[in-house]
């Protein structure tokens, strides 16, 4: 028996350095493709941008900043 896509878990993305460019673009694909996404970057204001393209493209994203090199703030986050 296979699951069907109403029944599965719900699936989320977390991409880092989706403020902009090739980040950004990997960001709004995953969203395309039914992604819940984690916006990644340093500073989490630079992310809404990523945020609200994917909000106007009927997905679902928040921002999240952190330094991904850093593992307590990684844990913070």
């Amino acid at each position: 028996m296979t699951q069907t896509e109403d029944t599965q878990a719900p699936r989320t993305a977390i991409v880092t350095g989706a403020a902009r460019g090739i980040g950004a673009a990997a960001a709004r694909r995953l969203a395309g493709a039914g992604l819940a996404v984690a916006v990644t970057d340093l500073n989490e204001d630079d992310c809404a941008g990523t945020v609200a393209a994917i909000a106007e493209d009927g997905g679902r994203a928040i921002a999240v900043g952190c330094d991904v090199s850093d593992e307590d703030a990684v844990a913070a986050a």
